[in-house]
């Protein structure tokens, strides 16, 4: 979505729709329901069972992490879209969408598919978020479908362009991943996976990876091949990072002095229709010294990962490595 000045951004239209969410809620009640939902989100407790209960925990859940998972999604839902130039899609799937963090980001990058469905398996999520996408500003949000249904084993997905999984997998046991996993395959002409950056959710975006590719998929982002990642497993974990505003409501339930914080994810894009995936992408932090500019990349399959020194006599590449990001394609697109 293309912001102006006097159209608020979808990341400004999530915090102002999110404002009053834990007005009447007591702060200890609020706190003590983030840090049991930080501990099933890290992945620590697959289960069989909707991680959040009650509106308490929806709406801790929704002030904490909405923000976040939106600004996660986003990243890995642009990286898709810079691959697959000139398409967007006109029907969209979220699967354990809970409050809707993906189908803000989805019509922050598109402006909305005209059909969306939202699927969880708790309630009371479907209910705030169906209650925070009536609040906005796009057409598209107030129109999505919010279903109930059971995110594992024998799920059946409507067919859709686009299929999201994001902050999912890592709240359900083996069985039920790999389920969950190739129903979108089978039912999305694109899928994006996201899950927390730490190490287990990068094995769990790895494997999936595998198993869409199994599946006939290509992989879009963020790998620039749909070869055997090239990261040796228990040395290092691919991730990458968003930037997200820490607003007043959620330094309300979590505390946090400085103004912004930085949510690592994992995620994999692939399609069933022709991309362009990134020639390499850039897999750290870009180091910045004088003079010259360090990119850890990952490359085509038969370079993998390297590390390049951009220097003033590049010219005008050293000034795009200065400005370079992580997560980022490289060398830079040419317009």
């Amino acid at each position: 979505m293309n912001a102006s000045a006097s159209v608020p951004t979808s990341a400004e239209s999530l915090r102002s729709a999110l404002g009053g969410l834990l007005d009447g809620l007591p702060p200890k009640q609020a706190t003590a329901a983030v840090d049991r939902l930080i501990a099933s989100y890290r992945g620590r407790t697959p289960t069989d069972a909707p991680v959040l209960r009650d509106r308490s925990d929806v709406a801790a859940y929704a002030a904490y992490r909405m923000p976040a998972t939106f600004e996660a999604v986003r990243s890995a839902l642009d990286a898709l879209a810079e691959a697959a130039p000139g398409w967007s899609p006109e029907s969209h799937v979220d699967v354990g969408g809970g409050t809707g963090a993906a189908v803000w980001a989805v019509d922050a990058v598109w402006d909305g598919p005209r059909d969306t469905v939202v699927l969880d398996w708790a309630e009371p999520a479907l209910a705030l978020g169906k209650e925070l996408a009536a609040s906005s500003g796009s057409q598209a949000l107030r129109a999505a479908e919010w279903r109930r249904a059971v995110i594992g084993s024998g799920l059946a997905l409507p067919e859709a362009d686009l299929v999201t999984v994001s902050y999912v997998l890592g709240e359900l046991t083996p069985e039920a991943r790999r389920a969950v996993v190739a129903e979108a395959a089978r039912a999305g002409q694109a899928v994006a996976l996201i899950e927390p950056g730490t190490p287990e959710g990068y094995l769990r975006i790895r494997e999936a990876r595998d198993q869409l590719i199994a599946a006939g998929l290509k992989v879009a982002a963020p790998c620039p091949h749909d070869g055997t990642c090239p990261i040796e497993v228990g040395r290092d974990w691919c991730h990458f990072s968003a930037r997200v505003s820490r607003s007043s409501l959620h330094r309300q339930v979590k505390g946090g002095s400085l103004p912004y914080e930085d949510e690592k994810f994992s995620y994999v894009a692939a399609t069933r229709f022709p991309v362009e995936p990134a020639p390499s992408r850039i897999t750290r932090r870009p180091q910045i010294r004088k003079g010259l500019v360090q990119l850890d990349l990952c490359g085509p399959l038969s370079e993998g990962l390297t590390r390049v020194n951009v220097t003033k006599r590049h010219g005008d590449l050293y000034k795009a490595a200065r400005d370079a990001d992580w997560g980022q394609e490289w060398p830079p697109a040419t317009s």
